[in-house]
């Protein structure tokens, strides 16, 4: 198993992608602090470490919409994370499935599946 802290940390973050395990949809993009990602193994329910609040959360925790792990990878370079999980609801906090729901047009092209009026 890789030892957590030999991987590459930028400010004490490092870069974590989450990715559907079944359709392969990449859902979003986030940070871990060394804490989220030992959270993480230890649960298997995907947390980060929010920059803007400056604390860990566990993805989920306010809207239900958890994420559990599958399976964990590391890139080459060891400073990112690759998340294969199974989605409850929908990622992005703006009620979409994916963060990456408009391409870069501006046109939507993902599926909202929840109203964040509704959960947070």
């Amino acid at each position: 198993m890789i030892n957590i802290d030999d991987l590459k940390y930028e400010n004490g973050l490092i870069q974590a992608i989450a990715q559907d395990n079944t359709t392969k949809e990449v859902l979003m993009c986030a940070f871990m602090n060394k804490e989220a990602l030992r959270k993480t193994i230890e649960t298997g329910i995907v947390h980060y470490w929010s920059r803007s609040r400056g604390k860990l959360w566990k993805k989920g925790e306010s809207s239900g919409h958890l994420q559990t792990v599958k399976e964990m990878y590391i890139d080459c370079d060891m400073d990112a994370v690759l998340l294969m999980i199974e989605q409850e609801g929908g990622a992005c906090h703006t009620g979409y499935r994916s963060c990456f729901y408009r391409n870069m047009e501006g046109k939507i092209t993902g599926e909202k599946v929840f109203d964040p009026e509704d959960v947070y």
